[in-house]
């Protein structure tokens, strides 16, 4: 058994979660990393023993959920205990509802809000042996704000919100915080694979899109949200318990884009 806190994180091969890898690392945490690329998982898992905690890389793909409950028991076998889960891994597609298909349907929803929705059971389960644990969602300002595409992640994200709120309040007796963070545009490899219906990446004009919408103008990067991440999860956030917070830059609160505001106040914006 370890002496150091253990965190447990899926989509940890990339992005928010390789981040978030190393960001509790600094902080002194074992890490588990759970994700399908077993190839990006090993770069991650070798950043961490660098930083001078142990890594345990679990291969798994959330759409098998007796993978990944098998894969909760082999991290606390292997270390004993499980102090933190951050449930970051998620799958869409970006058809409209005219015509997604049932099987993206369920595979968007069970990989983005079933699956988490079980992974904190049973790593609550281990939580509560010691009285103290945390869960964090890892949300999206699209459960508030929809696009038109993209339904079945626009109804996980909304499902993960209500977990959230379901979860602090089920577990919250027991010493376990749940917390939910609703991002923003984060400059993710989940970003850059726009395209259009003849092919084109539209990428870079959906993000000069949004960033003339985002207060602070531009996108997040992973490592801002891992720092947030890991704060949430330590005891400097002792009290927030059942919330999913706004991450995003102030995108979801402003009305109109820059461009438009610029033409109406120019001397202002």
């Amino acid at each position: 058994m370890t002496d150091r806190p253990v965190v447990f994180i899926t989509g940890a091969s990339q992005g928010i979660g390789a981040e978030a890898a190393k960001e509790f690392s600094r902080r002194g945490h074992d890490v588990v990393l759970l994700a399908r690329n077993q190839q990006n998982l090993e770069l991650v898992a070798d950043a961490v023993r660098q930083l001078g905690t142990e890594p345990l890389v679990c291969r798994c793909d959330l759409a098998d959920l007796d993978a990944a409950e098998h894969e909760v028991a082999r991290a606390a076998e292997h270390f004993g205990r499980i102090d933190v889960l951050v449930n970051n891994a998620a799958w869409r597609e970006m058809p409209t509802m005219r015509a997604i298909s049932v099987e993206s349907w369920d595979k968007t929803l069970r990989i983005s809000l079933t699956a988490p929705a079980f992974l904190s059971r049973w790593c609550a389960s281990h939580m509560e042996r010691r009285g103290k644990g945390v869960i964090i969602n890892i949300s999206s300002i699209q459960s508030r704000r929809v696009s038109g595409f993209g339904p079945a992640y626009m109804v996980a994200k909304g499902g993960l919100d209500s977990l959230t709120m379901e979860l602090g309040v089920l577990y919250g007796p027991k010493g376990i915080r749940t917390v939910g963070l609703n991002i923003g545009a984060i400059d993710t490899e989940m970003g850059a694979d726009y395209e259009s219906p003849d092919g084109q990446n539209i990428s870079k004009t959906l993000r000069q899109t949004t960033e003339d919408m985002i207060p602070l103008r531009r996108w997040g990067q992973p490592d801002e949200i891992a720092r947030c991440i890991a704060m949430f999860a330590s005891d400097d956030a002792s009290y927030i318990n059942g919330a999913n917070l706004l991450v995003d830059g102030g995108w979801t609160h402003n009305i109109s884009p820059y461009s438009l505001k610029k033409l109406l106040h120019p001397e202002e914006f």
